[in-house]
């Protein structure tokens, strides 16, 4: 017989050997919402309730896939990004902490009645999370057409208004596919291929490698490449808005101003980490 306060200690036995209490804590609050709807409180006030044996059994099949270092929000299908909730799978990145504080540093400048293009739609979450909390015109680009099937999902559920495009933006003619914005959006492949041997099991076996990983000798080739069509596809006053890799900033500042890109802010996320960067073009 398992009640709702075994669930904690279940994990911590089941777990404790693979992932630190930080994590622990993240299924135990993920699994009480997934399976029965609760919040920590609703879990303190009901510690003494019996689960029924078809949700214990769903528990054990969910160690059993985190034993297998599978992202628990693959498992239940879903994270959370921005207050809304995202459907996630195997071929999008699941949405990170620190990608909500680029999209709210784009809301904070008030992107009303703009046009805006996000590049590398991934999940949906930046255009998504700007659509529904502004009354910008929004446009999504990613290589990817398993990307897009997801992120329309997530636009569809959660009744937002975006426009697709499949294109490479690597490829020289996708310029041709691309209109007037206000806004430039991208968070792109930044993760060095050196750093796989820091990263954790579950985000290198599960996570598309297309959507976060680029060559050590070419770190800023996707920054180059975007800011080159910013430059031509940003109407004047146009903002530039990125997210990078800790360790890039000044390489990245450096590029932005000799492509003739002013007003250049690099800012911090909430650990302390250099993670946003913002620029405007001036024709």
């Amino acid at each position: 017989m398992l009640k709702i306060k075994d669930i904690r200690n279940y994990l911590k036995d089941s777990l404790g050997s693979q992932y630190p209490d930080s994590e622990l804590r993240g299924f135990y609050n993920l699994i009480l919402e997934y399976l029965f709807n609760f919040s920590n409180m609703d879990a303190l006030m009901q510690a003494e309730k019996i689960i029924e044996e078809n949700n214990i059994t769903e528990i054990k099949r969910i160690v059993s896939l985190l034993k297998e270092e599978i992202p628990i929000q693959q498992i239940v299908g879903y994270a959370w990004f921005y207050g809304l909730k995202f459907n996630v799978n195997e071929h999008v990145l699941i949405p990170r902490p620190e990608t909500e504080e680029l999209v709210d540093w784009i809301l904070t400048d008030k992107p009303e009645h703009k046009s805006i293009l996000d590049i590398g739609t991934g999940s949906g979450c930046i255009p998504i999370s700007i659509a529904i909390n502004s009354l910008a015109k929004v446009i999504t680009l990613d290589v990817s057409e398993l990307a897009i099937v997801q992120a329309k999902e997530n636009a569809e559920t959660l009744n937002a208004r975006i426009n697709f495009i499949q294109a490479d933006i690597l490829a020289a003619d996708t310029i041709l596919k691309l209109d007037q914005y206000d806004i430039i959006v991208s968070n792109p492949p930044y993760v060095l291929e050196s750093d796989k041997k820091m990263m954790a099991n579950n985000v290198l076996k599960n996570e598309p490698h297309l959507a976060l990983f680029v060559p050590d000798e070419d770190a800023l080739k996707f920054y180059n490449t975007i800011a080159d069509i910013a430059a031509k596809r940003l109407n004047s006053e146009g903002l530039l808005y990125f997210e990078i890799h800790e360790q890039k900033g000044p390489d990245i500042l450096k590029l932005l101003k000799e492509k003739g890109f002013s007003s250049i802010e690099l800012k911090q996320d909430l650990q302390g980490k250099d993670r946003m960067v913002k620029a405007v073009w001036k024709l």
